[in-house]
């Protein structure tokens, strides 16, 4: 069945200097709390990076799929080179990456296993 992102056309064509340019590491979901100041339902993260990252903040439109509860000890992906964005009166510090679900549903996305916080995808 198709999702609503496969009609869309790719992306033009990068090098791959570019690609090393996105810092995208492996981060656990240490607090989760509601966001209902969001123009769209969200949840606030702090994400466990370790090693120099650290702890950062993340702001996530993740509410069909997850609650606070569930979140905490979940191993994400997560572009952590942005500059930060203000997100209403939040400071969101991380990308948090996911994919759309058939109905555009955020879902997020993590290793298959347990892997070392701050581990850079490649």
């Amino acid at each position: 069945m198709s999702g609503p992102s496969d009609s869309a056309a790719p992306a033009a064509t990068i090098g791959f200097d570019d690609f090393l340019k996105v810092d995208i590491r492996v981060g656990t979901i240490v607090e989760a709390s509601p966001y209902p100041e969001a123009r769209k339902p969200a949840i606030k993260l702090v994400i466990d990076f370790g090693g120099t990252i650290g702890l950062k903040k993340s702001s996530a439109q993740i509410t069909k799929h997850y609650t606070c509860e569930d979140l905490p000890g979940r191993q994400v992906l997560a572009v952590v080179n942005f500059p930060p964005r203000q997100i209403g009166k939040f400071m969101s510090e991380v990308l948090t990456l996911g994919v759309p679900d058939e109905q555009g549903e955020v879902v997020l996305i993590g290793p298959g296993h347990e892997v070392p916080k701050g581990g850079r995808l490649y």
